[in-house]
C-alpha cells in the first residue's frame, strides 16, 4: 500500500492546558495523507476556541456531549475514512514530525507499533513505559499487562471493531487485542513513536482498571493462565513499586 491515509483521531473534555500540543503534533507530521478528527465532549474551558484555530488544518471537528470516552472514540471510528487509524488523545503526542513518515516508509503491515515516552504535567521526561514494547507483537504479549499503549499502535481499518462500551477503563486492550488477534503481519518500527501524558481515568480507578483487564484477558486467554499470569503481575508490581520506593527514599 502506497501512501496510505491514515487517520489520527483525537478524544477530548475539558483540557485547555494540553490539547494544543496534541493538536500542532499531529498538523505538523511532515507525512501529509493524514485525516485528522478531533471528537469533543462539549468542553467550557477553552478548549474547543483552541481547537478552532486549527480547524483548517482538521478534517472534522464535534463538539457535543457523550456518554464517555469511549463512545467519543467510537464516534471517531465511524468516521475514519483512512487505511490506517491512530488514536491521539488529548495530551498525548505524536514523538516528533517524521514519525508517521518513517513508519510508512516500513514494508506493509497489517498493525505498526513502536516505543512511548511518558512525560507528567510539567512535560518532565519520566523515561520508557514500565511495560517495554516487545520485540515481536503477538496475542500472547499482553498476558502480563498492557505490553504496547494505546497511542503507539497503527491499526488497520480493516481489522478494527467499535469499542466495547461495557467497559469504562480498558476497552482498548480489549480493541486492541481483538486486531491483534485478526492480523497477519504486525511490524515493530524499532523506535519511539508517541509521547504519554501520565495520570487518566485508569489510574485514578486503578481497582476498576484492574478488574475490567482480569475480564478481558479471561476472553483471551482463559480463566486459569489469566488468575496465574495476574499472580506474576501482582509480584512484578510489587517489586517494581518497592524498588522505586527505596529510589525515592
Amino acid at each position: 500500500m502506497e501512501n496510505p491515509v491514515l487517520t489520527v483521531i483525537t478524544v477530548v473534555y475539558n483540557n485547555v492546558e494540553h490539547i494544543e500540543r496534541t493538536l500542532i503534533s499531529v498538523i505538523n507530521q511532515t507525512y501529509k495523507n493524514i485525516e485528522y478528527i478531533v471528537i469533543d465532549g462539549a468542553s467550557t474551558d477553552g478548549t474547543l476556541e483552541i481547537i478552532n484555530q486549527y480547524s483548517n488544518k482538521i478534517a472534522t471537528i464535534i463538539s457535543e456531549k457523550d456518554d464517555g470516552i469511549y463512545y467519543a472514540m467510537n464516534k471517531g471510528l465511524a468516521l475514519a475514512k483512512g487505511n490506517y487509524v491512530l488514536f491521539m488523545n488529548s495530551g498525548d503526542e505524536i514523538f516528533e514530525p517524521a514519525t508517521v513518515e518513517k513508519i510508512f516508509i516500513l514494508p506493509y503491515a497489517d498493525i505498526y507499533y513502536g516505543e512511548t515516552l511518558m512525560i507528567n504535567d510539567n512535560l518532565e521526561i519520566l523515561g520508557q513505559r514500565r511495560h517495554k514494547s516487545p520485540t515481536k507483537l503477538t496475542l500472547n504479549s499482553f498476558k502480563y499487562g498492557m505490553s504496547v499503549s494505546h497511542q503507539a499502535i497503527y491499526i488497520n481499518t480493516q481489522l478494527l471493531q467499535p469499542y466495547n462500551t461495557n467497559f469504562k477503563l480498558s476497552a482498548d486492550i480489549d480493541w486492541i487485542l481483538n486486531a491483534i488477534k485478526k492480523s497477519k503481519t504486525i511490524s515493530n518500527t524499532n523506535m519511539y513513536v508517541a509521547k504519554y501524558l501520565v495520570g487518566g481515568m485508569s489510574k485514578t480507578k486503578h481497582w476498576q482498571s484492574l478488574k475490567e483487564r482480569f475480564l478481558i484477558f479471561k476472553t483471551y486467554y482463559g480463566l486459569l493462565p489469566t488468575l496465574f499470569n495476574h499472580t506474576i503481575i501482582a509480584f512484578k508490581l510489587s517489586v517494581y513499586w518497592l524498588k522505586n520506593k527505596r529510589t525515592n527514599d
